[in-house]
């Protein structure tokens, strides 16, 4: 493509008309997550609390592997498509780690789903067998580290290993009780952004090395991308989906000990 399209236009055009859609279409949807339970425990301020502790995870986790993997030559950037350069991760980089959680975390907003905990069959068993299969994403990516063309989806599988291993080790069954959510919350922002990334590559404002690539492609859209934005959104829907079931447990268990000891001091007041 002749057009010099740069990666801060890209946000423009791409990121936040979909954060402000989102935004828009929220106020609607709002009362749908916000549930008895919710309510009580002020689930909307705590939901977006825990938004904001992820995009610090995510932009604390990925930027060490992110620079690491372009200063290995896994994907450049474009001439004249960047603004200026951090390490060796462009500002735009970091703007768009901080706003993919954002972005996914808005369009899970629109979903519904219980804030209770509910008991789970065999829990133990669940988060054990969910462990080892996280064990085995880690022990694949590291075998695909040691070839060239698998390097890329190598280096995916092994940086999003032990995510999936903490999060399902907390909570594989209440995550399964709720996979319709986590499913549809995954899926959506995963298309929209194999999309964009898929025009970002063909106006290049960044190119991936073909020795570090299977050269396997999805609709034009190389297989690692896609795998990168699968994994990256289902950190943050399964890390927000826990977060709110957690603090929603321990906000009903707070108010249950305050109704508690109200009940007490009536029951049996001091002399």
């Amino acid at each position: 493509m002749s057009v010099n399209f740069s990666y801060l236009q890209f946000h423009l055009a791409f990121l936040l008309p979909a954060v402000m859609l989102l935004v828009v279409t929220g106020f609607v949807s709002r009362t749908r997550i916000t549930d008895a339970a919710a309510r009580w425990t002020d689930g909307w301020r705590r939901y977006w609390a825990g938004v904001a502790i992820i995009t610090v995870v995510a932009l604390v986790y990925t930027t060490p592997w992110d620079n690491l993997l372009i200063a290995r030559g896994v994907w450049w950037y474009g001439t004249d498509r960047t603004l200026a350069t951090i390490w060796e991760a462009p500002v735009e980089e970091y703007l768009f780690i901080t706003v993919q959680p954002w972005l996914t975390a808005l369009w899970l907003s629109h979903l519904s789903f219980s804030s209770e905990w509910p008991a789970a069959t065999r829990p133990r068993a669940s988060r054990g067998v969910m462990v080892v299969v996280a064990a085995a994403v880690g022990v694949a990516g590291w075998q695909w580290l040691g070839s060239e063309a698998t390097f890329y989806i190598g280096a995916i599988f092994v940086w999003a290993a032990p995510v999936l291993a903490l999060q399902w080790a907390v909570g594989a069954p209440q995550l399964w009780a709720r996979r319709r959510a986590v499913t549809v919350g995954t899926l959506v922002p995963t298309l929209y952004l194999c999309v964009t990334d898929r025009i970002a590559i063909e106006y290049g404002i960044w190119i991936l090395s073909e020795q570090y690539t299977t050269g396997i492609l999805i609709a034009g859209l190389p297989v690692e991308e896609a795998a990168f934005f699968f994994v990256t959104n289902l950190f943050v829907v399964q890390g927000l989906v826990l977060y709110r079931l957690v603090t929603a447990r321990w906000g009903i268990e707070a108010l249950s000990g305050w109704i508690d000891d109200r009940r007490a001091r009536i029951e049996r007041p001091e002399a």
